[in-house]
């Protein structure tokens, strides 16, 4: 049953990295260009509306270069082209990729720590050794001094259990912080 674990695990950690690999992939197997024009042209008589794009320079952006095949007879053209709307623009493709593949590496990072917190909280978790102990610490804790308070703290002896210690008198604090917000709630009500 263990190495079950062990190879879901391994799968699940592969993911983030097929899907960044398969990003870059694509995006090189892609033909980005970086430059283009692109005409809006509206409706024209009894034609639709129509939005060309093209591979040009920026000289050559304007209507005559773009709207290939000119979708109007010969002695329309220039009023078309009057009426049609052509802007340059530019992107980065590197600039792109390099955005998505930063994001997907944050995202698979914070999966990987995602399990690896759920693979670390039952060893937290063990309630049967460590419950007694804490409720005890907390009831000491209302009638302790500070400096027997740092004694308790110190004599932990592992990482998890101080943590889980000031995890626990955390939420204790954090119920008392309400019940008295709702018990003034209720008196000014």
């Amino acid at each position: 049953m263990s190495s079950w674990k062990g190879s879901g695990l391994s799968v699940l950690a592969f993911i983030p990295v097929l899907f960044l690999l398969e990003a870059v992939v694509f995006a090189e197997s892609k033909n980005f260009e970086d430059v283009r024009c692109k005409c809006i042209c509206p409706p024209y008589r009894n034609m639709t509306g129509h939005i060309f794009k093209r591979n040009v320079s920026q000289k050559d952006c304007n209507c005559l270069h773009v709207v290939e095949p000119m979708p109007v007879p010969g002695h329309d053209v220039e009023a078309y082209c009057l009426l049609c709307e052509c802007k340059y623009e530019e992107r980065s493709s590197n600039t792109i990729k390099v955005t998505i593949i930063i994001y997907l590496c944050v995202v698979g990072a914070l999966l990987l720590y995602m399990l690896f917190l759920l693979l670390l909280d039952p060893l937290i978790r063990k309630r049967d050794r460590y419950t007694q102990r804490l409720q005890d610490q907390e009831e000491e804790a209302e009638v302790a001094t500070p400096s027997t308070l740092m004694d308790a703290d110190r004599s932990g002896s592992t990482m998890l259990e101080r943590v889980e210690g000031a995890q626990q008198r955390w939420k204790k604090q954090v119920q008392e912080q309400r019940k008295t917000v709702f018990d003034r709630h209720k008196m000014l009500s």
